[in-house]
């Protein structure tokens, strides 16, 4: 069974990125040699600060998108846990 994620991290400038993957680890290595999005070349290298496991890419995504259009203030809420995420964790 595959593992997609929904993920949020925080750059160098203190910036934060959401993005999905299947892996987690090696994603935040890409993007912190500057191979995946534009937005680490800009905004300096980045750690993974939450992550949600889906079954699907699909749901992953969906989870990205909603997040993206959350503000600032409840991102970082959920980043520090202060919204309730039943069967999610931060890392």
């Amino acid at each position: 069974m595959s593992e997609f994620f929904f993920y949020i991290a925080r750059c160098a400038d203190n910036s934060i990125y959401c993005g999905s993957t299947n892996n987690v680890e090696q994603r935040i290595i890409i993007h912190n040699k500057g191979l995946g999005a534009k937005w680490f070349r800009d905004h300096g290298e980045g750690v993974m600060v939450y992550v949600e496991k889906f079954s699907s890419l699909i749901e992953a995504r969906r989870r990205e998108l909603q997040i993206k259009k959350w503000s600032r203030q409840k991102k970082e809420n959920l980043i520090k846990g202060l919204k309730p995420s039943t069967g999610r964790h931060n890392v």
